[in-house]
């Protein structure tokens, strides 16, 4: 049999105690296991934390975001996790109906922008709560529904490229809004006649020619776009 901690207790049976608590102050959870009803052994469980997840908690700390958990396990195993990652704030024992309201409170209680990465049925109504949703490809058809954009890997790391896309994308837009608006300010008067008393007419053939530049030079400045 493998059983928890609150049964080997109960049953009375001895067990090293000095060990259990070492693991449990790692956030370790500990279950026993018994043969014939007598201890065999212990085994602790632990979550592997993946270096890709310590690697995109480091870069959203560098572009200034709050790095935040939400979990349902309990306070000495998420701040185990927590402080491996280096994660700035950790709620633990979270019901799944709570999280949405974890997730409000930051937005309000802090006055903050948040997205929120989940990938269960429980975490559906926080990912709809945040102003970002971010679903992994391999989670619950519930969460990727509900979410507003959907990882194809489950790699932490992607977090950070949407962030760093998202933002290149808007810097492209300004860019090519500065440049078009710019340029009509300039070409339309042109084209218009501004510039008859000087001689310069503008025929109906360059004045197409002229505007089809503007669209390729907003074009290729669009195929430009890089988020490294």
């Amino acid at each position: 049999m493998v059983v928890s901690p609150g049964f080997v207790i109960e049953q009375h049976i001895t067990f090293d105690e000095l060990q259990f608590n070492e693991w449990s102050k790692e956030g370790k959870t500990v279950v026993f296991t018994l043969i014939n009803g007598e201890l065999a052994g212990m085994i602790a469980l632990a979550d592997i934390v993946r270096e890709t997840a310590k690697e995109a908690v480091r870069e959203l700390k560098h572009m200034n975001i709050k790095s935040i958990m939400l979990t349902g396990d309990n306070k000495k195993v998420a701040q185990y996790v927590g402080d491996q990652l280096g994660l700035d704030e950790i709620f633990a024992e979270v019901l799944p109906h709570e999280k949405s309201d974890k997730i409000e409170q930051v937005q309000k209680g802090e006055g903050l922008r948040t997205a929120m990465t989940g990938d269960g049925v429980n975490d559906a109504p926080a990912l709809a709560k945040a102003d970002l949703g971010i679903a992994i490809g391999t989670g619950t058809d519930v969460a990727i529904e509900t979410a507003d954009v959907v990882l194809v890997k489950s790699n932490p790391k992607d977090v950070i490229s949407i962030m760093k896309l998202s933002k290149a994308t808007y810097r492209k837009m300004i860019q090519n809004l500065w440049w078009a608006t710019g340029y009509n300010i300039a070409a339309i008067p042109i084209a218009a006649g501004a510039l008859y008393s000087y001689g310069i007419v503008l025929s109906p053939a360059v004045g197409a020619v002229l505007m089809s530049m503007s669209t390729i030079i907003v074009a290729i400045n669009a195929k430009l776009l890089n988020i490294d």
